[in-house]
């Protein structure tokens, strides 16, 4: 059975993951469709940003791993064997 603080941090993630995902989708798909005079824009970045940070978090979430990776492999080594 989870804690209260479970279900806080729980709850927090998944507000957080809905809001850059409602963000994201309305920045991408809702507004080119909309004058660019209107006064929307002012709340999303530049059009470049929408390639930029997907494509700078998935490089980073590959380091990531990568690091990860070798910091295992590197903790899990066995001494080579001397032979005679």
């Amino acid at each position: 059975m989870a804690t209260i603080t479970d279900q806080v941090v729980g709850f927090g993630m998944v507000a957080f993951s809905l809001t850059v995902f409602v963000y994201y989708t309305v920045w991408i798909i809702v507004l080119p469709f909309i004058d660019s005079e209107h006064g929307i824009h002012r709340y999303f970045l530049p059009r470049e940003y929408a390639i930029i940070i997907p494509v700078v978090a998935g490089l980073l979430l590959l380091l990531f791993i990568g690091i990860f990776i070798v910091v295992v492999m590197w903790k899990n080594r066995k001494p080579a064997k001397k032979s005679d």
